[in-house]
């Protein structure tokens, strides 16, 4: 495949970056130092609000970063997607091509597809089989809709950074879908009462932990290599 030649003057520089959680911002604040980050809390209104306000800062794209659930069975934790589109509320909204070549998605390790939108956590293997046969949609997350809805609104390129985390075939504890507090962090709390509830969630948790932790390995890896590439540098830089 030849190289895509994007002009260095063309390359956008300030970024307005959506996550769902707290973690994801501390992980992504050294590799884009000056970039506007916003956490949606992983929750729908969390992820219309902090899009608005990414938009008021003023970029010049916007970006959707973080992990994500794998639908896809042969997407094993630690897959990186950058996907040719977003599927949401039965609309598919097309990843600006130039972004998507700049965050790497001709890389032979990355996968590209389409990313589907759920405005709920998914936690059963059975009902990520349900949505993947429903709509080829290779991976899932909570915030990338709203960004591509508003995006389109505000006239704004955008592009989707992604790792898979839980696999297709891996349920959840009941406890990953509500232990997440509307800024992004952890409701000790609420992990501890289900917990108590449910003590055979640990081991559930545990490999969800090793999940995590091989995503943000490969996502940690993906980034140091993109970062040789000029036009990533500008846009992760801001210069």
């Amino acid at each position: 495949m030849a190289e895509r030649n994007t002009s260095e003057h063309l390359a956008p520089t300030r970024p307005g970056i959506l996550t769902g959680l707290k973690a994801e911002v501390k992980f992504l604040r050294p590799a884009f130092p000056h970039a506007a980050i916003a956490a949606s809390g992983a929750t729908s209104a969390g992820a219309q609000r902090e899009t608005a306000r990414l938009i008021a800062t003023g970029p010049d794209c916007l970006l959707s970063f973080g992990l994500a659930a794998g639908l896809d069975p042969a997407l094993p934790p630690g897959t990186m997607i950058v996907p040719q589109a977003v599927h949401a509320w039965g609309e598919t909204f097309e990843c600006d091509p130039d972004l998507r070549h700049i965050l790497g998605a001709t890389r032979p390790d990355c996968y590209g597809g389409t990313l589907l939108h759920s405005d709920d956590v998914v936690l059963e293997a059975t009902e990520k089989a349900r949505l993947f046969a429903e709509t080829q949609c290779a991976s899932l997350d909570m915030e990338s809709g709203f960004m591509a809805r508003q995006a389109r609104e505000a006239g704004i390129p955008f592009a989707v950074l992604r790792v898979v985390c839980d696999p297709a075939t891996r349920s959840l504890p009941a406890a990953a879908g509500c232990v997440l507090s509307p800024k992004g962090g952890l409701k000790i709390g609420a992990l501890l009462a289900s917990l108590a509830r449910n003590p055979s969630q640990i081991a559930g948790l545990i490999a969800l932990g090793g999940d995590a932790a091989r995503a943000r390995k490969a996502m940690q890896q993906f980034l140091d290599r993109q970062r040789t590439v000029q036009a990533f540098m500008r846009l992760a830089s801001g210069n």
